[in-house]
């Protein structure tokens, strides 16, 4: 066991590091320069010369990206260009309303999907698992950023049910210090919440009624069956245990899922997370911002993956990790 996290941490490392060198890269090879203004401007060559020296961008790649790492190691991400401050404090603002979005959405996701996946598996072929796997295939197949502003245009701009974006009443509730102003920024949450969370939770209800049904009609189910048991007891008690493997293995696969179609959402409904943040600093050619961003969102991915490896062996008595 000791040896194989050991190769799994070394392996994550290797990913991350490859994710932030392949990041620095393309963002600085990218058309644009972070001090250049609106087009509509202009500004003296010798003013963005000064600029580009006094921030080390007119050293040779190489010397730059060396520079970076070095920092990195020293935990030192960097300034930003555009916020002329800490990329470690930007990202620190930002992180937080990101894990929020992403925990509600995660919630959703899995709660919903998996009743709906052992409700389909437990009405094969009837009128509810024709009509929710249909509605769930529909759901799959949207785009989060599509759903998004469908679900704005209704519910908000049509129907005033929810506000339309931000994360939280910037007049009454400055700050979430009140009941009324946490109820006031789970209102605002709703909407992105389930943007997120429909999409997944129709993918994690395919996923797990397939395994219900496969599960089903192994011979210690009919077993249990012949023993007299209830079949709600069968379901329960002696199919959702083995059929929650996939289901564990989507809690890997779903992280990264969150995470960048968070980006999307988060832009959409102005919510001040990591993704919002991101996509600005990609406009404003922000490099360490989108290196930071990337170097953190890697790190939970691999992290999300690794977690998942664990509880599918947890889970399941009859794997077991080997060091060999």
């Amino acid at each position: 066991m000791a040896v194989w996290l050991v190769r799994r941490l070394a392996a994550s490392i290797a990913i991350v590091w490859a994710v932030v060198t392949l990041t620095f890269v393309v963002i600085h090879l990218a058309r644009g320069s972070p001090f250049l203004p609106e087009q509509s401007q202009h500004i003296d060559p010798a003013t963005l010369d000064r600029l580009r020296h006094d921030w080390g961008l007119d050293r040779p790649l190489p010397e730059q990206y060396a520079l970076y790492l070095r920092n990195l190691v020293h935990g030192n991400l960097g300034l930003s260009f555009a916020q002329h401050r800490p990329v470690a404090d930007a990202l620190a603002d930002a992180i937080p309303h990101t894990f929020t979005l992403a925990g509600a959405a995660l919630l959703i996701d899995f709660v919903l999907g998996l009743a709906l996946g052992i409700y389909q598996a437990a009405r094969e072929r009837g009128l509810g698992d024709i009509v929710l796997g249909n509605a769930a295939l529909f759901l799959n197949s949207m785009p989060t950023f599509w759903l998004g502003l469908v679900l704005l245009l209704v519910f908000a701009q049509r129907l005033h049910w929810f506000p339309v974006g931000g994360l939280s009443d910037p007049v009454l509730c400055p700050h979430v210090d009140s009941l009324g102003c946490l109820l006031d920024s789970a209102w605002h949450l709703t909407l992105p919440a389930l943007t997120l969370g429909l999409v997944g939770a129709a993918g994690t209800a395919r996923y797990q009624r397939a395994a219900m049904l496969e599960v089903t009609r192994q011979d210690y189910v009919r077993t249990a069956r012949a023993k007299g048991l209830s079949e709600r007891r069968v379901f329960l008690a002696h199919a959702l245990r083995n059929a929650l493997l996939p289901f564990i293995t989507l809690v890997g696969l779903t992280l990264p899922f969150l995470l960048t179609g968070a980006v999307l959402v988060e832009w959409v409904y102005a919510w001040p997370g990591m993704g919002r943040l991101a996509v600005a600093a990609i406009l404003q050619r922000d490099y360490y911002v989108v290196t930071g961003a990337a170097l953190v969102t890697s790190t939970m991915v691999v992290l999300g993956n690794l977690i998942a490896d664990v509880l599918y062996a947890v889970a399941d008595p009859r794997i077991r990790i080997r060091d060999a």
